[in-house]
């Protein structure tokens, strides 16, 4: 383990180095070594979509035997291919697309996917790589809906500020390849799932919306949803949805047996690195949760009281120490032209909350390196955070009004920029009272 920035003096270095061990301990690289299963009989096919997907694919390729057949296709969000493996290329193809809205070029490599899962036998091996992200990358509309109908749900329910799950069982009730299906037209092939989570509970069929997986939920739910968060649909989807026809293959399909699905990331894995670095500096760490969810600025607020409480009086924790959390908070967007996603937003209500709070500095930022559909992964407050941006005229609170937390923290120099990491467990939050 290297040795962390000391945090009582380079407390915008130390919270940096918190966030890339969390980071680091994601990378498709480090971890997807141990879960590879042996070459079978016949063939060995990989498919998968996520954001990780272009590194899970670069890393399955440097391990697997040579000698062994190998080939696939795998899609991921533009950018999000590790360099060296898309300039040399491999024996997995690597295409792009777009996220969080579906593109043309999702739905033909969702379609191509689904073509490679044809025609298999029990001899062959079907490598699926998941990660979060895929949702969107798989776009292949269920029978009788338009690929337009899908972008413009989606895009709806982005901004309803719905939970994960309830976008993903949604999602998967309206597609041709999601929610189990894809692993079903594997069928007799062997099915090996490799998941990489970024969904609070890690609960596999929602992760990607569960291409791979049965699925429990029902058109029923997905249509209470749709209904909870007032998103009109087409009449198409309605009908598929009322009469049971986009119905998901359910737990105890037989197409399912001999499969096997293995967690190699997760977001608690994430935190407790993190928290490694930071005793390793001298500091308590403390986890909060993994699984924390809420609108972003509520959720900003309620960590902000609590620093305040340990900086203050010293409890629930003594300080100096670092509250950590993670999970996958929510946006309603009410304003357009805002720019900023769940981390600066989260980052700006607890600025305010905060109120420069001696002692206490706060790093937010979604592990794969992109906050939404921002160039940054999140930003930084400091104790002189608002009186830094009062000396800009911005005011915090007509920001948060607008959903534009990004322009808020640019002109201070407070946006956390890595850069795509090719790994994705969502939301690092770390909070540094000192």
């Amino acid at each position: 383990m290297n040795t962390p920035p000391l945090p009582h003096t380079q407390p915008r270095e130390f919270l940096r180095a918190l966030y890339d061990a969390a980071v680091a301990r994601a990378l498709p690289e480090r971890v997807i070594g141990g879960f590879l299963p042996p070459p079978p009989r016949g063939r060995t096919v990989v498919l998968g979509a996520g954001k990780a997907g272009g590194a899970m694919a670069a890393a399955v390729d440097a391990l697997w035997p040579r000698e062994a057949p190998l080939s696939g296709l795998v899609v991921t969000r533009y950018d999000h291919v590790p360099p060296a493996y898309a300039q040399a290329g491999g024996r997995i193809e690597v295409v792009q697309a777009a996220h969080p809205v579906p593109d043309e070029a999702g739905r033909r490599a969702a379609q191509r996917i689904l073509q490679l899962a044809q025609g298999l036998t029990a001899d062959d091996l079907v490598l699926c790589l998941i990660s979060g992200g895929g949702s969107a990358l798989l776009a292949m509309p269920a029978e009788g809906l338009s690929f337009e109908d899908k972008q413009a749900i989606n895009k709806a329910l982005l901004k309803s500020g719905a939970a994960i799950d309830e976008m993903n069982t949604v999602r998967k009730h309206l597609s041709a390849i999601k929610g189990g299906r894809l692993a079903a037209a594997c069928a007799p092939a062997r099915v090996v799932t490799l998941l990489i989570s970024d969904v609070p509970g890690d609960e596999p069929s929602i992760i990607a919306s569960g291409p791979t997986v049965p699925d429990a939920s029902s058109c029923a739910d997905a249509l209470r949803i749709l209904q909870r968060y007032a998103i009109d649909i087409p009449a198409a989807a309605r009908a598929g949805l009322e009469s049971g026809a986009f119905e998901t293959p359910k737990p105890g399909d037989a197409r399912f047996a001999g499969h096997q699905v293995s967690m190699i990331a997760t977001p608690q894995q994430s935190l407790e690195a993190a928290a490694e670095l930071a005793r390793s500096a001298g500091l308590a760490a403390h986890i909060l949760s993994d699984e924390i969810e809420g609108e972003s600025r509520e959720v900003g607020k309620v960590h902000a009281a609590l620093a305040r409480a340990v900086a203050r009086r010293g409890a629930p924790f003594a300080r100096p120490c670092v509250i950590l959390s993670g999970g996958e908070t929510t946006v309603t967007v009410k304003s357009k032209g805002g720019r900023g996603g769940r981390a600066t937003e989260f980052l700006l209500g607890c600025t305010i909350a905060l109120q420069g709070e001696p002692g206490v500095h706060v790093l937010a930022a979604d592990t794969d390196g992109i906050d939404g559909i921002e160039d940054n992964a999140g930003a930084l407050v400091t104790p002189d955070t608002l009186v830094r941006a009062q000396a800009l005229g911005l005011k915090a609170a007509d920001y948060l009004d607008r959903n534009d937390a990004y322009n808020f923290f640019k002109p201070l120099g407070d946006l956390v920029v890595p850069g795509p990491t090719f790994t994705n467990v969502n939301d690092f939050r770390a909070l540094l009272v000192l």
